[in-house]
């Protein structure tokens, strides 16, 4: 299998070289030795790198990503577990679609401003009832 060193890593995968010895210090990836001072790593490393980009990009965090990873390179899905993480963007969904709909409503108040505004008053008024901001955006 091709070798790359830590630099051509970088260069392949837009990945600091920073972010490999992170990875590699929580177990993500693995060099297979160094050349000089510097780490080497097999050239499928750049699929493992794709994987974290892809699962990041997805809201996964490195602590969910790091099973999906298996030692002799292999991939493992959990699929409760990508079930999960879609209930989970199901749920931020609905509130962000709840405080987008509270900004446009405050924005087209026909009022001159927003303290003549009756609606926005209201809201106010049942914002200052309840504990915090997130509340009052009804997350």
């Amino acid at each position: 299998m091709k070798e790359l060193g830590i630099g051509e890593v970088v260069k392949r995968s837009g990945v600091p070289a920073s972010t490999l010895r992170y990875y590699e210090e929580k177990g993500l990836i693995r060099s297979i030795g160094r050349r000089g001072l510097s780490r080497v790593f097999n050239a499928d490393v750049l699929d493992r790198l794709a994987l974290i980009t892809l699962a990041q990009s997805l809201t996964f965090s490195l602590d969910e990503i790091a099973p999906m990873l298996a030692e002799n390179g292999q991939v493992t899905l959990d699929r409760q577990q990508l079930t999960r993480k879609a209930d989970e963007l199901d749920r931020l969904l609905d509130k962000v679609s709840a405080v987008r709909d509270q900004l446009r409503r405050a924005a087209a108040c026909p009022s001159a401003s927003h303290e003549q505004c009756p609606s926005f008053q209201q809201r106010l008024k049942e914002a200052s009832r309840e504990d915090t901001l997130a509340g009052a955006l009804r997350f």
